[in-house]
């Protein structure tokens, strides 16, 4: 073998695993909040981040800044790891222990809410970015009263409604669950746990049952109807935010067609704003030599819902590297030619 052609394979050796890794470390990431019935940072980001309507919303902004509604997707704790109860202390389940959404935390009982009944209801659950992983919802228990911090206690033991790997329709989870009988303001509280990631979702809906918000604590304080934003609204203000807008096109995010700046925001790592979230910053998929059962790298993608826009970001990395490796063996081969001159 020749000098030149023994650098160059050295050369395409060594690249090798980078490429490899480029290709299987892309980072994942899966962002959303629910919009049926209507999150509390949903609503307030619908009424808009720099002007709201609502005194609730406004106590919000006031408390954390308008960044946390621009950052509208991304309540979690990027460690879960289905330790929810755990991880986060009581009063501060609805900003699921960040700083950055404090705001929501703030106990009082006219947060935009929407009007629910017992029995059968179809939930749906925005997703900016979607992964498999677990949905499930919590009622608050008898006697809440929504000018106290929320606690884990406040919460009814069992979730009412568990759903995994639910049906994704035109950008939203859509799961049915059967909502307990209560009367007055009440808070429906989720947890969506990924399966390929630690990372957690968290969303608290603020609901009233019953005409007028029934007899229960709280139900006499005036609120506002809750509002969902529009795919519009999403797609207008996607610049703005710190968090990852992924486009999965074959599922329809953003009412199927790209929302602006969403190529843009794929191709970053997530971490923009994150020294404000201790949770994590950046979702990474679960090395899938310690998942257990779960797929092999090379279907990885597939399973966390990485199709249209993870693959072009793995490809882009390795046509970097293979950049890289014919600067390297251009060297290489002038190294090569001095050397037999």
């Amino acid at each position: 073998m020749t000098a030149r052609r023994k650098a160059a394979g050295i050369a395409l050796t060594g690249l090798a695993p980078l490429a490899l890794t480029a290709l299987t470390a892309t980072p994942a990431v899966a962002h959303g909040s629910m919009t049926d019935p209507v999150s509390r940072i949903s609503a307030c980001f619908a009424e808009g981040p720099e002007h709201p309507k609502s005194a609730a919303c406004k106590a919000m902004v006031a408390a954390g800044g308008t960044q946390a509604l621009y950052d509208w997707n991304g309540v979690r704790d990027g460690n879960a790891g289905g330790q929810s109860r755990k991880r986060i202390p009581d009063g501060k389940l609805c900003s699921a222990n960040s700083p950055e959404y404090k705001g929501l935390d703030l106990p009082r009982a006219d947060w935009p809410s929407t009007n629910l009944k017992a029995g059968d209801h179809t939930f749906r659950y925005k997703a900016t970015a979607p992964h498999r992983g677990t949905f499930e919802l919590y009622v608050t228990k008898d006697g809440y009263d929504p000018a106290k911090p929320l606690k884990w206690s406040d919460l009814e033991t069992k979730p009412f409604a568990k759903v995994t790997n639910p049906t994704l329709a035109n950008g939203d989870y859509v799961f049915g669950g059967k909502v307990p009988a209560k009367s007055g303001r009440h808070l429906i509280y989720s947890i969506w746990q990924r399966s390929d990631s630690p990372e957690a979702f968290y969303t608290c809906s603020d609901v009233v049952f019953g005409k007028g918000g029934g007899t229960g604590k709280g139900a006499a304080a005036a609120a506002p109807s809750a509002a969902a934003p529009s795919d519009r609204q999403i797609a207008a203000d996607a610049d703005k935010s710190s968090m990852d807008h992924m486009h999965h096109g074959g599922h329809g995010t953003h009412g199927g067609s790209p929302a602006a700046g969403d190529d843009a925001k794929a191709a970053g790592d997530g971490t923009a704003g994150n020294a404000a979230r201790p949770n994590g910053g950046a979702a990474k998929e679960v090395d899938p030599a310690q998942a257990g059962d779960r797929q092999a790298a090379g279907s990885h993608l597939a399973e966390t819902g990485g199709d249209s826009s993870t693959a072009p970001m793995a490809i882009g990395g390795a046509a970097v590297l293979a950049v890289g490796a014919s600067v390297l063996f251009a060297s290489t081969r002038r190294k090569a030619a001095r050397q037999r001159g």
